[in-house]
Order: structure tokens, then sequence, then C-alpha cells
């Protein structure tokens, strides 16, 4: 089969090529995806760079991306959820890491049946910026009538993040740049901060949860705007302590900063590693299908021109998600 595949790293146009691959084989709780449409990351582009090699080493050559929508053409033996013919998505498992690839092997537990009232392309472009959204503000604790600050809202995860929040009856605050703002101000947002000429922190103040999707100066600075007793979640700040155990780091301690200004306002730190999941996605299935969520598509690019998604990808110009239409 047809894939596009990391065989070094680098460069996005030097690092990346088609090959031709085998077929993954099932194992007994796997699907065997026929792959429809893949979405890409910013963790895939960091991969690619070689940036992720102490989290998250791979072989070369690997195929590349995360994100799946497709067809289930073959089932393990002890798969009992799902059958021949099933319409799917899911966000795979890092060792299953692959579906710029015309078939896609993945376990049952991070399987969902596709949503039935939205395209291919439309629901690979959902599992990761989903499961990275719903997983940080239920963490939070989001509830009907918390504040909640999410940067970035025209992102991949910030665009699913606001119409989340929206959904659980929050108010929501979110910051973009001045060209964006309309548009994000139609996903739901109360308050959008034009971070080009407005400071958020003088207009946030006091707030439940801050989803922080920036971190540098941001993940401090999240404590400068919520509550007494707020929580701080963020997806790209510096692991929080008992996340660094987890990767074996025993003498790791908060950043002194971090840690003091957190201590500060009694409130939580907490670094949130997305998990595929299965039921998860079902979650996210019936909230598009009750449409209270739509998928956010910047472009669709053919699976011949992958590479040119990914440029796309690194001119950090999306606003929502790039996907490819594999067949």
């Amino acid at each position: 089969m047809k894939a596009l595949q990391i065989i070094k790293y680098g460069e996005i146009k030097d690092s990346l090529a088609f090959n031709e691959v085998s077929k993954p084989t099932v194992q007994a709780n796997d699907l065997l995806i026929e792959v429809k449409a893949a979405a890409i990351n910013p963790i895939d582009k960091s991969i690619i760079l070689g940036n992720l090699q102490g989290m998250l080493p791979i072989p070369l050559p690997s195929t590349s991306a995360y994100d799946v929508s497709g067809v289930v053409i073959e089932k393990g033996s002890e798969v009992s959820n799902f059958e021949i013919g099933d319409l799917v998505y899911s966000r795979v498992p890092q060792e299953q890491m692959g579906t710029l690839a015309e078939f896609v092997a993945v376990t049952s537990i991070a399987v969902s049946k596709k949503p039935g009232n939205i395209s291919f392309e439309e629901a690979a472009s959902l599992p990761l910026a989903g499961l990275t959204a719903l997983q940080s503000l239920e963490y939070a604790g989001i509830k009907e009538n918390d504040k909640v600050l999410i940067h970035a809202g025209s992102g991949g995860v910030g665009s699913f993040a606001i119409q989340y929040a929206k959904a659980k009856g929050a108010y929501v605050y979110t910051t973009t740049s001045t060209s964006n703002v309309e548009w994000v101000k139609a996903l739901g947002a109360d308050r959008v901060i034009d971070y080009k000429t407005e400071d958020y922190k003088s207009i946030a103040k006091d707030v439940d949860i801050v989803f922080d999707t920036l971190g540098q100066n941001y993940s401090l600075e999240s404590f400068e705007v919520v509550k007494q007793g707020g929580i701080v979640v963020s997806i790209v700040g510096p692991l929080d302590e008992a996340s660094a155990k987890m990767f074996g780091m025993a003498d790791y301690k908060l950043p002194e900063e971090l840690a003091k200004a957190s201590s500060e306002k009694d409130a939580e730190y907490k670094f949130i590693f997305m998990h595929p999941n299965g039921a998860h996605l079902n979650e996210i299935k019936s909230m598009i299908e009750d449409e209270k969520i739509k998928p956010i598509i910047d472009k669709v690019y053919p699976f011949s021109e992958s590479i040119e998604a990914f440029i796309h990808l690194a001119s950090g110009r999306a606003k929502g998600k790039i996907v490819v239409k594999i067949k």
C-alpha cells in the first residue's frame, strides 16, 4: 500500500516521502480501516522536525499522522462491538501511528462510529483536537456558568474547545488575531480578545479555568487571571510533577516561578496528555449529531499533496484543521 513516511528528521520537504509498504496485520483486538481521510496536527510536525525524539522515539522510516476516518474492512477475533463495513473515526495510539496511508490497524478501544451527519474529511478533523479539548476541560471540572479562558481560539484545539465549553454552559473568553476576531465570534465565544490590540490580562479576570494552548510566558501569566482556587490546564507548558514521574523523571520539580504563582493563588496547574479513547469519541459523535459542535476545516488536500499540507501546517496560518483526503 502507499504511505507517506518520515524518512529522516529535519525540514519537512526533505524528510517526507511516499513509499510502498506492507498492509498492517490485524491483532485480536484490532480493526483494519480503509482510510478515507486523515488529519495532521502540530505534534506531527514536531515529530518530523525531530523535536520529540526523547519523548516519542520512532523507528525510521515511519508512516506519519494519528487522525483517521474510514471503513472497517477487517476485525480481530476478539472485537465484538464493530462490524465489517462500519464507518468509523479514531485518534490511533502512538504504537499504531500512521494514518497517512491507504490502510491502518487500530485497537478497537480507540475507535468510535463516525458521526452520521458529516463527511469523512470532517470526521478526520476531530479526534486529536476534540479529545485534547474534552479531556482538558473535563479534568478541570467544567460546569455551567464557569468562566473559561481559552487561548488561540482559531486553532484546531481552540476552535473545538470554544464550542465544547459553550455546550457545557460556560462563559468563554478567547484570544485571537485581528483578522480572525469575527470568525472566532461565530464559534460562540462570549468575549473575543484581539491580542494585537488588547491585553487579555486586563479583560479576563478571576476565571475558573485557563486552558493554556500556547505555553512559554502564557503558562505563568495564567495565574494572573485565574481565580483563587481555580485551575490552569496546559497542553504545551511545563510538565507538572505527577506527569513527569510518569516519564521516569523522579527528581523533576515544577519551575520555581510557576510553583510560586500556583501556591499564591491556591490554584492547580496540570499538564494534560491527550489519550486515545473511543468512548470520548462517541461522546463527541453525539455532540456533533446534536449540532452542538461543528468541525472546523481550514483546507482539504489530496493524498498526493500531503507534503504541501504539512508545509501549510508549518506556516501556522491555518484556521481550524488541515485534512488529507486519501480516497
